[in-house]
């Protein structure tokens, strides 16, 4: 029987990332040594009676990491030996910062979503996507602390995860992977494990190692579901922590109930315990989110720091799972945030919240208020979200046991936090909505100066709106923005090609990107008199519609709308024109769009020059 460094020395000969049995593993998982190779540290899944093990230089290696940009210092400290990302985008300092601490890194290399329109059905833009993964690989394989290859995160969206296409150039990124490099596992990120993702990832994805699943909630019956899903290949959570706001109750106005930074310190143990260090035969080990802070639904909800570094009784928690030992000086615990009275409140009117918080050490404790508008909207998939507006105005008094706050005039949702620091790095946080009652004033967008060109070749230097709106059948879609072939003006044109005869598609051009209404934005266009652009079909006999203004009922939805229904194309550039007279339009968010019925046939059309003026 192969002892466990014969076998290795087998594997490296061979240069094949295998799975093998290994009879003796060796050194305690939970005892790894910083990385200290100048080159490449082999890495390879192997088997272990019915489970596996990730193996790094020969010695078994569970991962105890977590996801996110706060010190590496203080995550070594904290017991962690890895880190992920979920790009590549400026990754040489962060190797470098993570070999300083004796951190392996999972490289997230970001693939393409649907939803922001990358389509997996265009040949140029999977052909560019490989291109950039394999420069990627050939640039930081030889890296003393890369772990593995992350190839994408819940690209495959939130629905069925059954679009084949993307599985397939997915497995083909991990073929590619394992030729250039034998010494990294690969791995691709799922959004949970529901629909069709895990039978998909077996049946069409040969050449992936490990399945990366982010799970918040469920994360503590991943086991399970994962074994009656059909899976059989190692896997990793990839994201844990507390519920996610889609995962919560609402108020009665519509409120996410955020809970405190204890209770979601308990989360984290509960999650860790039973949904993964229970399962080590399959389990490969987990990623922690956010080692930091980010603003997503509220300003702390995913957050295991707070912004000036302070930690949270969840760092408190892995710290204890991660090394086996308590942490000297606990975090503040917060036992409940109440107000005194109705949490919908008429504009100017006082509040009063009681706090009810304590230290374990008995360390005094301060107390910072702050009063935040809500965000218009609880965006999902973890996308850029700005922070909203802070009243330091409206506090009125504020210790370590209340708080008088007098409420903005405007009506809208706000939410009080109450941020507990011990003085000794530790702090904790809670949070309660409040509703201001009355008719929200919906800003209007920035003003613009016309002519504006949502695209031409004397657009502005950032464009105005983005073709982030796919609609329809998004698969048959191809766009090129950068078409070479008879442009009507200038040096390039659009083309667009429906390839469904049978359903529909269509792209609208948004400001901000990828936003249906739910976020403040648009441009002010009063005192343009209309939009216009150019069009032509490849051979004539094309009908496509156009719009601008398709958001209604929406908390931002455009002021004003304009078609031109069925327009019938020749082979000749031809100009258009909608009427703006009349129109208000001091908030358009989607400032143009295409529709296409393929009505039995493909179709493929050119666009140019297109303007308010």
């Amino acid at each position: 029987m192969f002892n466990t460094a014969m076998l290795c020395l087998i594997l490296l000969a061979s240069s094949i990332m295998a799975t093998v049995t290994v009879s003796a593993l060796g050194a305690d998982p939970d005892e790894v040594p910083p990385p200290v190779h100048a080159g490449p540290v082999n890495v390879m899944v192997v088997r272990d009676g019915d489970g596996y093990k990730l193996l790094r230089d020969g010695q078994p290696f569970f991962i105890k990491g977590a996801g996110g940009t706060a010190s590496k210092k203080v995550l070594r400290e904290a017991g962690a030996n890895s880190i992920r990302t979920w790009g590549a985008d400026d990754l040489d300092p962060v190797l470098d910062e993570a070999q300083r601490n004796g951190l392996m890194v999972t490289v997230g290399i970001w693939l393409g979503h649907e939803r922001h329109g990358f389509n997996y059905n265009s040949a140029d833009e999977v052909a560019e996507q490989y291109e950039r993964v394999r420069q990627t690989i050939l640039r930081y394989k030889d890296n003393p602390s890369v772990l593995l290859w992350g190839l994408g995160n819940e690209m495959e969206g939130y629905g069925k995860g059954d679009n084949a296409a993307i599985w397939s150039a997915i497995n083909n990124l991990a073929s590619m992977a394992h030729k250039l490099d034998p010494n990294h596992p690969t791995m691709t990120v799922v959004a949970e494990i529901g629909g069709e993702r895990v039978q998909n990832i077996h049946r069409l994805c040969p050449d992936i190692d490990i399945v990366g699943i982010n799970s918040y909630a469920g994360v503590s019956s991943i086991p399970k579901r994962y074994l009656d899903a059909g899976g059989v290949k190692p896997y990793i959570v990839t994201e844990f922590g507390p519920p996610g706001n889609w995962e919560v109750a609402k108020n009665e106005w519509g409120a996410v109930l955020e809970p405190t930074s204890t209770e979601k310190a308990e989360f984290y143990r509960k999650g860790y315990s039973l949904g993964i260090n229970s399962q080590r035969e399959i389990c490969l080990g987990s990623y922690a989110f956010a080692w930091g802070n980010k603003q997503e639904a509220t300003a702390t909800w995913f957050g295991m720091l707070l912004n000036d570094g302070s930690r949270l009784g969840a760092v408190d928690v892995m710290t204890e799972l991660w090394s086996g030992k308590s942490v000297p000086n606990r975090c503040p615990q917060i036992r409940g945030l109440k107000l005194q009275g109705s949490d919908e409140v008429d504009p100017g009117e006082s509040i009063h919240a009681v706090l009810d918080a304590s230290d374990p050490e008995g360390d005094a404790l301060k107390v910072t208020w702050v009063l935040q508008e809500e965000p218009k909207s609880y965006t999902l998939g973890g996308d850029a979200q700005a922070a909203p507006p802070v009243h330091p105005e409206a506090l009125v008094s504020g210790d370590a046991k209340q708080a008088e706050v007098r409420m903005p005039k405007a009506p809208g949702k706000y939410r009080l936090f109450a941020y507990v620091y011990d003085g000794q790095g530790g702090a904790a946080v809670a949070n309660i909505a409040v509703h201001v009652k009355g008719i929200e004033i919906v800003p209007i967008g920035a003003a613009a100066t016309l002519p504006l060109v949502i695209y031409g070749d004397s657009a502005q230097a950032a464009a105005p709106y983005a073709p982030t709106g796919f609609m329809g059948n998004v698969r048959s879609i191809k766009m090129n923005e950068h078409c070479e072939t008879n442009p009507h003006a200038g040096k390039t044109c659009i083309r667009v090609d429906y390839e469904d005869p049978t359903g529909w598609g269509g792209v609208s051009w948004q400001n901000p990107g990828n936003d249906w209404g739910d976020q403040p934005g648009g441009w002010n266009l009063t005192g343009a008199s209309r939009l216009t652009f150019w069009a032509r079909g490849d051979k004539g006999g094309e009908t496509v519609g156009f719009q601008f203004g398709l958001l209604h009922d929406k908390p931002f939805s455009d002021t004003a709308e304009g078609k031109l229904d069925q327009v019938k194309l020749t082979d000749q550039w031809q100009q258009f024109s909608m009427d703006l007279k009349g129109k208000d339009l001091t908030r358009i968010k989607t400032g143009f769009a295409w529709f296409v019925n393929g009505a039995g046939q493909t179709v493929t059309f050119y666009l140019g020059d297109i303007k308010f003026e």
